[in-house]
């Protein structure tokens, strides 16, 4: 069995400095990843970054994470996220990385993804120049993730993206901005490559729980939604001699994080 933290849309500024520290207290009891869905920061800039990695530097356990759309306001992407690589954070964006814990390994492939829309209601890279760089940035991304996840082998694979992939967890929304929020691009990678879970956040109004069309289960752990530290996710049984792949996640809840 593994355990796996997951948070996104943490917005972190200089007034929240602590804030989080004190939802982490006992990550390391709990869970043998940490994975941060995206919108670490409210605009992306390297302070907001150093904040964010003093509350998670030395939690005890591999911090994993991928940005979101406020991460890339300030157009500081490289330096926020080598502020994050400084204290141990490991930042995917089409790439993947494995955590071992109990001699299971996890693989995680990363994007932050994009919009588009979902089946019947979606963009496509046709007409003028700005709609067709819309929608071509969303198939490079969902390429590059199926790339890293299809390269993965290790015991159990989980997609950390920010964008949602699936419609499910955006349930709460207001229907317009949907095509904003993420695009069925990502599932069908997802599904294609084949993953025993996928991580998303950004919907701070939407639903937790979603499934691909391939059966993939997906938690939004935007933390408007959990509305806690992190939400718990456990792949395989206690003490497995070999376990079991595309197992559906057992879930598990953490503390309410008390407002500071």
């Amino acid at each position: 069995m593994i355990r796996i933290a997951a948070v996104g849309d943490v917005h972190v500024g200089d007034d929240t400095a602590g804030r989080l520290r004190a939802g982490f207290e006992r990550l390391a009891e709990q869970a043998d990843v940490l994975l941060i869905a995206g919108d670490i920061s409210r605009c992306g800039s390297p302070a907001e970054a150093r904040v964010f990695a003093d509350e998670v530097r030395d939690v005890g356990v591999p911090v994993v994470a991928v940005l979101g759309n406020h991460d890339h306001h300030n157009g500081s992407v490289e330096e926020f996220t080598n502020v994050l690589g400084d204290a141990g954070v490991t930042v995917l964006e089409g790439g993947s990385t494995v955590v071992e814990a109990g001699g299971v390994r996890l693989g995680i492939a990363g994007t932050k993804g994009f919009g588009g829309g979902f089946a019947g209601a979606c963009g496509s890279d046709f007409g003028e120049p700005e709609m067709k760089a819309f929608v071509l940035h969303t198939k490079a991304l969902a390429d590059r993730l199926h790339d890293a996840l299809a390269a993965l082998d290790t015991d159990y694979r989980v997609a950390l993206l920010h964008y949602a992939p699936v419609p499910d967890t955006l349930a709460g929304e207001r229907l317009e901005i949907y095509p904003f929020l993420g695009s069925y691009l990502l599932a069908e990678a997802i599904d294609k490559a084949g993953a025993d879970l996928v991580v998303p956040g950004h919907a701070h109004g939407g639903t937790e729980k979603g499934v691909t069309a391939g059966g993939v289960h997906v938690r939004n752990v935007a933390q408007p939604v959990i509305r806690q530290a992190y939400a718990l996710y456990c792949l395989g049984e206690a003490a497995p001699s070999a376990p079991p792949p595309r197992s559906r996640p057992r879930e598990r809840r953490t503390p309410l994080l008390t407002p500071q």
